[in-house]
């Protein structure tokens, strides 16, 4: 995530990718390389032991895998990240940057996909 962020940054910055001359004469875009084992890097920013403990908190899940967890965890921030930058959208037309409930709840109402989060935040 911070590679792709520093990337989308730099791109940000120049105003539009960067092209380095391939080989065959062709211009490519180019693309940062995403650290796979890089010492001290999460894989996922929310805590895995308090995603399993939610998970457990289910009567109905008896076993959960660590691969599991890590799916569970990296599909909620995913989540949290599309509802924010769609929450962040309501704040701005507004004329705000401040992220406020109602820009949520603006949200929620507005992608049919959140449909199911209707009357949760009451």
């Amino acid at each position: 995530m911070a590679a792709s962020a520093a990337s989308a940054a730099a791109a940000a910055g120049s105003g539009a990718p960067r092209e380095e001359e391939a080989p065959g004469g062709e211009a490519a875009a180019t693309q940062a390389p995403v650290p796979t084992s890089a010492p001290g890097a999460r894989l996922s920013r929310l805590p895995l032991a308090r995603v399993k403990a939610l998970v457990k908190a289910d009567p109905d899940v008896t076993l959960a895998g660590q691969e599991a967890i890590f799916i569970l965890a990296r599909a909620a921030e995913l989540f949290v990240e599309t509802i924010a930058k769609d929450a962040y959208c309501c704040a701005q037309q507004g004329k705000r940057k401040t992220l406020q409930r109602r820009d949520l709840d603006n949200a929620i109402e507005a992608v049919d996909e959140f449909a199911f989060l209707e009357g949760t935040l009451d």
